[in-house]
């Protein structure tokens, strides 16, 4: 039977893979740091990289006709960012960016586009893993929608936690504020309850996550939602490090 290389890389999907899998891709893959807010896309620019982070979060922004940034989905070591290349195009109409920092492997997308091909487990893994993701904006549109700020907030911060591999990560309130689409002083109101049940810490610029189970219990159902489609769908504890 096939070893996987799970003990050796820590992003899921590269860590799903039969060692001699990984092996041919290897010469393929470049290890790099993703610095805060380090711009991966740029809009209707093609892309050239895709990355697998191994720690780290990168956000998928979606940019008004007014200038403002909306988050409409967030990736880290369970996934890939570059899926349009998979698809079969070659830029997007939004930015991705580095929210939290951290290291990821990068591929050239000519390269993905002729060594991850059909029948190739690599491609089937990011099949099931295109549709987690929709899944995952799908759901972030339905909470979005219906549930509160202070909600959504904690969603927010447990996915965030997930991926990191600590319990301290960077984070400003203007940045939360437009990953969740709200005006900063309803960022800072809610950061402030949240701190007050001693949930989390804020000072200077980065989180502190206190208590876990309290923001699972403040938080919405979309959370877990989430969290059971990545399991559903890539398989096993293959969605984050929690």
């Amino acid at each position: 039977m096939s070893q996987n290389f799970s003990n050796s890389v820590t992003n899921r999907l590269l860590a799903s893979l039969p060692l001699e899998e990984y092996e041919r891709l290897k010469p393929y893959l470049e290890l790099v740091d993703l610095r805060l807010k380090l711009e991966l896309y740029q809009p209707n620019v093609p892309i050239e990289f895709v990355y697998f982070p191994l720690v780290g979060v990168c956000s998928l922004l979606s940019l008004t006709s007014k200038g403002e940034l909306i988050e409409v989905a967030t990736i880290g070591n369970e996934g890939m960012v570059g899926l349009p290349v998979f698809l079969g195009a070659n830029q997007i109409p939004g930015i991705a960016i580095v929210q939290v920092p951290g290291e990821a492997l990068r591929m050239r997308a000519e390269d993905l586009q002729t060594q991850v091909t059909p029948g190739t487990v690599l491609y089937e893994l990011l099949h099931r893993y295109t549709q987690a993701l929709f899944n995952l904006i799908a759901q972030s549109a339905l909470c979005n929608r219906v549930h509160s700020i202070e909600q959504r907030c904690c969603r927010w911060l447990l996915l965030t936690h997930d991926r990191v591999g600590g319990d301290e990560f960077p984070l400003t309130h203007e940045f939360l504020s437009q990953m969740l689409g709200v005006r900063r002083a309803g960022v800072s109101e809610v950061a402030s309850r949240l701190q007050n049940a001693g949930f989390m810490s804020y000072r200077y610029g980065k989180i502190v996550i206190l208590d876990r189970n309290g923001l699972e219990a403040t938080s919405c159902e979309c959370y877990e939602t989430i969290k059971a489609e990545f399991e559903r769908l890539i398989g096993g504890n293959n969605y984050g490090l929690k």
